[in-house]
């Protein structure tokens, strides 16, 4: 059992997976608050827009 022990804290196979599911979650995580932020930004744009375009048809 203790040789067990030590082998399993000697292998670092699932660490690098840990590492790397780590690093994959941070980057999904980035890409959807980069969407959303985008997403939002766009839309107040193109709500202004039209607002003016509107205004500018009032004339």
């Amino acid at each position: 059992m203790i040789n067990f022990i030590k082998n399993f804290r000697k292998d670092e196979n699932g660490a690098v997976t840990v590492d790397w599911v780590v690093l994959t979650a941070a980057v999904v995580g980035l890409a959807v608050a980069a969407y959303t932020t985008i997403e939002t930004n766009s839309q107040t744009l193109i709500d202004n827009a039209a607002a003016r375009v509107a205004l500018e048809n009032d004339f």
